[in-house]
């Protein structure tokens, strides 16, 4: 229905949870969310099909989307914890083998010419990494970061070794399938998650095992949309996933409910949702 249920190979990984090809899923009828949303599930400015049938990871966001009168929800969970039940021992270390600090810059978007691109004090958030980090850290820059040379030099030049997961894709084309198998299989070698914005990637990291760190500049969006609420409002309804030393359990509940763990369906009810069943 929309390619946006091709982001990081999402689609895929559902795909192949049920059963089927994962390498030629079939297509949700529905839009499905592709990332972690203080809102009903998608930007205030996402256009729907009307009667489509639109498929959130929390049961937060459908709430949020009855508030403003839009209906057809239903939650399913995010697809990463499917991928981890998958993949139960992808990039799995010992405990107390696990090290340092994976830690994610707040990335732009495709926005086209300069839309969506992030602007702050980088030299500021090296400063102040360096001084709470104590173990190596790894700096991940989304691509549209990754590919911004003055950016992705100012964390090289610092020191830290900088990835990169690859590409979400674009109307079909460039999805890499494996960006969040690669995620997976990195969170479960470090220790610490963190990023200057509460985001999806802190959750999947908390997820997959590591401690997670909220802090520093939160850097400017060139076009955010204000009907979100911004930081002040991300402050105000998680306050327990922001600092620098935070409550592991608290932590951990709080990523069960914006993940939609207790809404994780078997394979043949989620066949049966998509309308994924072969016809005679």
């Amino acid at each position: 229905m929309h390619h946006h249920n091709h982001y990081y190979g999402q689609t895929h990984i559902l795909a192949r949870y049920c059963g089927l090809d994962d390498e030629h899923p079939p297509r949700i009828r529905g839009y499905l969310q592709h990332g972690w949303n203080v809102g009903c599930g998608w930007n205030p400015v996402h256009e729907f099909f009307a009667g489509a049938w639109r498929y959130t990871w929390a049961d937060a966001n459908r709430r949020r989307g009855h508030a403003l009168g839009r209906r057809n929800y239903h939650v399913v969970g995010a697809p990463f914890l499917y991928l981890m039940e998958l993949e139960p021992d992808l990039g799995v270390v010992p405990e107390q083998e696990r090290r340092g600090t994976l830690w994610f810059l707040f990335h732009g978007w495709e926005g086209g010419g300069k839309g969506g691109r992030i602007e702050g004090d980088h030299a500021r958030l090296i400063s102040e990494i360096r001084d709470t980090e104590t173990e190596p850290v790894t700096i991940s820059l989304y691509y549209t970061e990754f590919e911004r040379a003055e950016v992705r030099r100012a964390y090289e030049k610092a020191g830290f070794d900088v990835i990169c997961f690859g590409k979400r894709g674009w109307n079909y084309e460039g999805t890499d399938r494996r960006f969040l198998y690669k995620q997976l299989e990195t969170f479960r070698r470090f220790k610490r998650v963190a990023a200057n914005r509460l985001s999806t990637a802190v959750f999947f990291g908390v997820a997959a095992g590591c401690r997670p760190a909220v802090y520093g500049d939160a850097m400017e969006l060139e076009g955010d949309n204000p009907v979100f609420g911004g930081q002040a409002r991300i402050a105000r309804l998680w306050p327990e996933m922001l600092g620098k030393d935070i409550d592991l359990a608290a932590a951990r509940a709080t990523t069960d409910v914006e993940l939609g763990r207790a809404h994780l369906m078997p394979a043949a009810e989620m066949r049966m949702l998509f309308d994924w069943n072969p016809r005679d």
